[in-house]
């Protein structure tokens, strides 16, 4: 299956990840103004914008009104509210994908099980491996499967950049919330060759359940992360006014 072409946004937002991965640009760094940008890349400002503003949310970068756009300090914090998909504008992590499988199979011969299905609906498969930014090696892999119902032309997508959350708001689909749990894990010998780690490694385990307004889960998600890969946050604003 051929990948669609990657849209602007995401080719740029590509380019300047690998300048920060690649140590082209340090933390502190000034990112080109936006008119640079438009300039160098021949896009619009809009275009631009969009670029810069998944890197700031992926924290990357920090933006400042009047002072411009800044390589942040730690560029390996991730936060965590981005994966529990409270915030799905552009990618959950930094880097793209590499595509293992995709396919449509019966819900009972899927890797993982979605309640209230029969064994012989249809579900949308899809193995992935999170690479870093710069492509050379992967920080997490991933499992997803949805409801064929649900997400019956997602492996048309640019399944590179693609992410579930993002799919399906694009297609109408009203999600209403989700749970994502964190779980102590051991390498497998298979996951151990992917990571250059050895097997029995202490890892990470991210299960993600989503329903939609109507209370059907949409999606269910694993992803096995070593901790070496990033430092992940949770922040929360604690700044609303009290009452009188």
């Amino acid at each position: 299956m051929a990948e669609r072409e990657l849209p602007l946004h995401a080719k740029i937002r590509a380019e300047l990840e690998s300048h920060i991965s690649e140590g082209r640009w340090p933390p502190g760094t000034r990112v080109p103004t936006e008119a640079e940008l438009g300039q160098q890349f021949g896009v619009s400002r809009i275009t631009v914008q969009r670029a810069l503003r998944d890197l700031a949310e992926l924290g990357l970068l920090v933006r400042y009104r009047r002072r411009g756009t800044f390589v942040a300090r730690t560029v390996s914090e991730h936060n965590l509210l981005r994966s529990a998909g409270l915030l799905v504008s552009g990618p959950e992590m930094p880097g793209e994908h590499r595509v293992l499988a995709a396919k449509v199979v019966p819900a009972g011969s899927a890797l993982l099980r979605l309640p209230d299905l029969a064994d012989e609906d249809a579900v949308v498969q899809l193995e992935r491996h999170k690479l870093t930014p710069d492509g050379a090696g992967v920080v997490a892999t991933e499992l997803a499967v949805l409801p064929f119902r649900f997400a019956p032309d997602l492996l048309d997508q640019p399944l590179v950049t693609a992410t579930t959350h993002a799919y399906l708001r694009d297609r109408g689909i009203v999600l209403d919330r989700a749970r994502l749990y964190v779980e102590p894990h051991t390498l497998d010998a298979a996951h151990a060759e992917i990571f250059g780690l050895a097997e029995g490694t202490a890892v990470f385990r991210w299960l993600r359940i989503t329903w939609t307004a109507s209370g059907d889960v949409v999606e269910h998600l694993q992803a096995i992360l070593p901790a070496r890969s990033s430092h992940f946050f949770v922040e929360t604003a604690l700044s609303t006014s009290s009452p009188n």
